[in-house]
Parts: structure tokens; sequence; C-alpha cells
């Protein structure tokens, strides 16, 4: 059937349970004289009279009801249906993937997913933890989380976390065969263990101040690891300094299991931000505008 079919057969339908070619049209919001000349076409498409018409009523007639008895309910189940579309454009609702690196996903991601799920339940989210600096894009992500220094410049960023202090630790027993450190400089008379990025493969350098610069440091030892508890696990073992995110060894510190060293030069890590494709690109749906909110920094 063609949509104007499927118009005009509606167009009846007001028409018979209005009982008034005026209501009717009000209803409708088009002129009576309109609304007349598309129940004459129905009915010379079907053959049948449909409406009994007098100067002072209109009434169905047989067959007219028996159309109404059938179309009637069959169009008031579509408006039902159109309007809980609405209700969904007012309810965030859809899945969101993304990409993120494990420390942010614990510190920062899980905990407003948490609340995010509770507060909306037809909200769904993939995560996905990866080192890398996943082009969301190609991969077909929503969004990815990195911190602030590797986002690329086309990229929405949204900061949501505050800046990362870093510590550079070490195992007492490690101190004791050899001193602590006092410069930079004084690294290359130390063991340190390196972290290589899981999905890259590269072994990422130390960022340390030298006077007012940022200067990127690595260190030579014995034991290169790819996960961040692997890595804690070494520098309690003794295997020499570790530079980790601060909130990951600061009970070991506390408990006198770590010591901090090079402390004034280790500068903070700029904090994680949320990245995504320019929204002109596409509308961002309910959920996704609901979860950058959720997720958006406030100092």
């Amino acid at each position: 059937m063609r949509r104007d079919e499927i118009a005009d057969l509606t167009a009846f339908v007001v028409v018979a349970e209005e009982r008034s070619f005026t209501k009717a049209a009000i209803r409708l919001g088009m002129a009576q004289s309109a609304l007349s000349q598309i129940v004459r076409r129905v009915e010379e498409r079907l053959g049948l009279r449909l409406l009994s018409r007098t100067t002072r009523s209109v009434a169905p007639t047989e067959a007219g009801e028996r159309l109404l008895a059938k179309l009637g309910p069959m169009l008031h189940d579509l408006d039902a249906v159109i309007g809980s579309l609405g209700e969904l454009r007012d309810r965030p609702s859809g899945a969101i993937r993304i990409t993120t690196v494990e420390h942010a996903a614990k510190t920062i991601l899980m905990p407003a997913v948490k609340r995010l799920l509770m507060d909306n339940p037809d909200i769904h989210i993939e995560i996905n933890v990866d080192h890398a600096l996943v082009d969301v894009v190609a991969h077909q992500f929503d969004a990815g989380i990195r911190l602030g220094g590797e986002i690329a410049k086309d990229m929405i960023a949204v900061r949501i976390g505050p800046d990362i202090p870093m510590a550079i630790v070490a195992a007492p027993a490690y101190l004791a065969r050899f001193p602590a450190p006092t410069t930079p400089a004084q690294l290359i008379d130390h063991k340190v263990i390196n972290f290589r990025l899981p999905t890259s493969g590269t072994v990422i350098g130390w960022r340390l101040m030298r006077g007012t610069r940022e200067v990127r440091v690595r260190g030579e030892g014995q034991l290169i690891v790819n996960t961040i508890d692997l890595l804690v696990d070494a520098v309690l073992d003794g295997h020499g300094l570790a530079c980790i995110h601060r909130d990951q060894v600061q009970r070991f510190i506390d408990n006198g299991s770590l010591v901090q060293v090079l402390g004034k030069y280790t500068p903070d890590f700029p904090g994680y931000h949320l990245y995504y494709p320019n929204p002109n690109r596409r509308h961002p749906s309910s959920a996704f505008s609901l979860f950058v909110e959720t997720l958006r920094y406030s100092p």
C-alpha cells in the first residue's frame, strides 16, 4: 500500500470517529473541503460508500463501521508506538564503546559508570583496556580516555580528572645496596624496572624535570614488565627503581614498604581526558551526551 493511501485511510478514520467533517478537519489541521475530497477518493477506490452524510450528521455505513473497527485500533497503536519513541528520546539509551588505559578505568571510569548505569538502565557501555593511543574512528569506538598530552589535535578533548602525581620508588632493601639518587643524573648508577606498553611494544621513558625543562629519561635494568601489577610487585621485591602513579603505591610509601626518591624532579602527568571526534560529524546520542557530562571534571 502506498503512503498516500495510508494517509487517506487515516483521514477517513478521523472523520468516522468524530462523525463530523468540521471536527475532523480541525483535528487534522486541514481544510474541510480537502478532507471531503479525500474521503470521496477512498470510497471510489474501494467501490463502497463508507459514510452516510446529511446536512446535520455524518455516520459510518456498515462497510465504514467494519473498516473503522479494523483500522481504528491499528492507527491508535501506531500513535502509541510513536509516542513511546518520544519517551526514548527523553530517556537516555544506547550502547557506548570506550577505549581506555587500566588506571583511568579503575580510578575514574568505573566509579562514574557505576552511578550512570544504576540511574539509566537503557544505557550499555563496553570498556576496552588498551595502552596504545587508539584511533577511535578507525576502530569504531565512541570515545577514548588517555592522558591530556597524548590526544590528537583534531579530537574534542574533555578533561575528566585532575593532574596525576607520579612517584619514583624503591624498596628499602634495594636502597640499602644502592644509595638513593638525589639527582636524575645519578640514575645511571641504578637499576630501573622498565615498563613496556602491552599493545604498541614501546618501552616508555620517565618524564623528569631538568631545571625548568621536562625531559624523557630511560634507565637500564634487568627487568621489563607490561602490567602495572607486575611493576608494583617488582619494585616491592627490590629489583630496582620504578616510576608509577603515586596513588598506586601510596599505601606502600605510608607503611614503609617503599621509599619515594627524586620527588622534586618528578612532575605530575597531565590529567586524563575523554577524546572523541568532532560532534559535527554526527549527532551525539542522548546517552553519549550524558556520559560526557557524567565524566566531566570540575576542579
